[in-house]
């Protein structure tokens, strides 16, 4: 594995400041966010769109001001909610069971396993085109890293992914278009080992990749860090330039 599965620190973070600035909407059954690109964009900027892939907590405040954030970079993004009505809570309780929520669902009968995520993000995929979006970058934190990885395959074209989680070796080497992933100093869902395994894999591939490690921060930092925290608001806006420049560089190529 490239990088190992969600745990505790998936959900632990804080909520940003700001009021959203896109509407709700539905993809197919599927709850969704979306905001469109500010204004004066050029026509190849206007074909290109951001599918935005949430960590466990899905469509909340956060994620949609981050969408938001690629609105204003030019980039129309839609959020979409890969577990179904059923994200887990900021800062879990500790007694919440990670492992029973992932195979089953919070009911017993929702589960966010590939076989139920990988439809979610086909409908996403879709749902861009159907919007005028000739090309489509994904962003992917945490628990939705792994299907930006997956998906280059149903037509994402480039990626950009902050501290991921479940990704297999195998995905990550099948991927055929370019990727940018931001990393935690400190994370034990990609740590060191995970971190340079993927590099190995990533050179391999032959594909445009870049790999930005933060220091002074943990897994989360690129969507739950605090703001009022010098070290975690460099890095998390540093991390959204990342992707920014990424898919300005390498979007238009794809």
């Amino acid at each position: 594995m490239a990088s190992n599965p969600p745990g505790k620190c998936c959900t632990v973070g804080t909520l940003f400041e700001g009021e959203p600035t896109g509407q709700m909407t539905k993809v197919d059954k599927y709850d969704a966010y979306v905001t469109k690109a500010a204004g004066g964009s050029d026509k190849d900027r206007q074909e290109c769109g951001i599918l935005y892939l949430p960590d466990v907590i899905g469509i909340w405040q956060n994620s949609k001001l981050m969408a938001d954030s690629f609105a204003a970079n030019g980039y129309t993004t839609l959020v979409i909610d890969l577990f179904n009505g059923d994200a887990m809570p900021l800062n879990r309780p500790d007694n919440f069971d990670f492992q029973q929520w992932h195979t089953k669902g919070s009911d017993g009968n929702n589960p966010h396993t590939p076989e139920y995520v990988d439809p979610i993000v086909v409908a996403g995929i879709k749902a861009m085109r159907d919007m005028g979006v000739r090309k489509i970058a994904a962003v992917g934190y945490c628990f939705g890293a792994k299907y930006v990885v997956r998906h280059y395959k149903d037509g994402i074209q480039c990626g950009f992914v902050a501290h991921p989680s479940f990704v297999e070796e195998d995905e990550l080497a099948a991927i055929s278009g370019p990727l940018s992933i931001a990393a935690a100093e400190t994370d034990q869902i990609f740590p060191t080992e995970k971190r340079h395994k993927s590099e190995e894999i990533l050179a391999k591939t032959k594909q445009p990749y870049q790999i930005n490690l933060y220091c002074g921060v943990e897994h989360g930092f690129a969507v739950r860090g605090a703001a009022d925290v010098k070290v975690q608001r460099f890095a998390k806006e540093q991390a959204l330039k990342q992707a920014v420049t990424w898919f300005d560089n390498f979007l238009a190529e794809a």
